[in-house]
């Protein structure tokens, strides 16, 4: 199994649609929630697409009730079919980085003095984080949904004063760690907690056999990418979805 193929399986690990086709080369989850990588389309590999490609995601989108969403990659392999989708209405968004890191180089990294957590399953106080100040709540509890899903997931916490101040998740499986759900609650931003829960998931992983290390992350999210960055973390793709208007 390829690069690309292992890590587009692993995200669907960590964030598990209700339902998930495979049809030629590309995954099709089906979700009525707000992730967006737990409903769009996505292709396994970054090659150019046969030209039907459009019409029969729509129809499987269409058997199952949903709106025909893809995440694709920004490679001139994908040229004709983004042409296709502007032409048919179709609107970029949210451009994201791939990005791929040295799972034994983060494990390394050491953090503040306040101990790591990690659990199987996420804790009452874990998912607070998710609803708490500074955060949509709609969005959070889809994502608590299908993050409660996975069945290859790690999830962390950094207690500060008996509260759990800053979270995140992995799965491990196919060989990777993805990392998922990094989140920290506005007061307790700035202290190094994304950065330590990263360390710890990356040391679980490796006791899981996991070998490499992902994650995604909003390439408008200046903040994040810098810290990413400086843990080691490098492009390895970028890829937008494409929705109707």
């Amino acid at each position: 199994m390829d690069r690309i193929e292992a890590i587009e399986l692993a995200t669907l690990d960590a964030v598990p649609p209700q339902r998930l086709q495979r049809w030629r080369d590309w995954l099709l989850p089906f979700d009525d929630g707000t992730v967006g990588r737990s409903r769009s389309a996505v292709p396994l590999r970054h090659a150019a697409p046969a030209h039907d490609v459009l019409g029969e995601l729509e129809r499987r989108y269409a058997e199952q009730g949903l709106a025909t969403v893809l995440r694709i990659p920004e490679l001139s392999e994908f040229a004709r079919l983004q042409a296709a989708m502007s032409a048919a209405g179709y609107a970029r968004t949210k451009p994201t980085l791939v990005q791929v890191g040295d799972l034994q180089g983060l494990a390394a990294k050491s953090g503040p003095g306040s101990a790591i957590e990690i659990a199987d399953r996420p804790a009452s106080d874990w998912e607070q984080v998710f609803l708490g100040e500074g955060f949509d709540p709609r969005d959070g509890a889809s994502r608590l949904a299908i993050l409660r899903r996975g069945t290859h997931s790690l999830f962390a916490g950094v207690r500060v004063d008996g509260r759990i101040a800053a979270v995140g998740s992995a799965a491990v499986s196919h060989g990777w760690c993805g990392m998922h759900g990094m989140r920290t609650l506005p007061a307790f931003r700035g202290r190094g907690f994304a950065g330590a829960i990263l360390a710890a998931l990356a040391r679980a992983a490796r006791e899981r056999d996991a070998h490499s290390v992902f994650l995604q992350v909003d390439a408008a999210n200046a903040r994040a990418r810098s810290l990413y960055e400086g843990l080691g973390f490098a492009p390895a793709w970028t890829y937008a979805y494409w929705a109707r208007r």
